[in-house]
């Protein structure tokens, strides 16, 4: 299985959209400064996460939530899960 997810970091106005097959561990590893990308940006809250059976699957999605601008990104989120009106 693969997780595709959104951080949100508490200490900036920043988002990180990421694909793994362990996302305990990975966001373990985000927040404790592994990642040279996410380093600066640490501690993280979990916005969503998207589960998939497929590594192709969950890399056409990371893909397009990374292409998006942040008001339409989370838009695209709340809309999956039945947020929006």
């Amino acid at each position: 299985m693969f997780t595709v997810y959104v951080l949100k970091s508490i200490s900036a106005d920043w988002f990180y959209v990421g694909m793994t097959t362990d996302f305990d561990r990975r966001l373990s590893d985000h927040n404790r400064g592994y990642n040279l990308s996410t380093k600066s940006k640490a501690p993280f809250l979990v916005i969503f996460t998207e589960v998939y059976n497929t590594s192709l699957e969950a890399r056409k999605r990371e893909k397009f939530l990374k292409m998006l601008p942040v008001k339409y990104l989370l838009e695209s989120i709340l809309i999956r899960i039945n947020w929006s009106e």
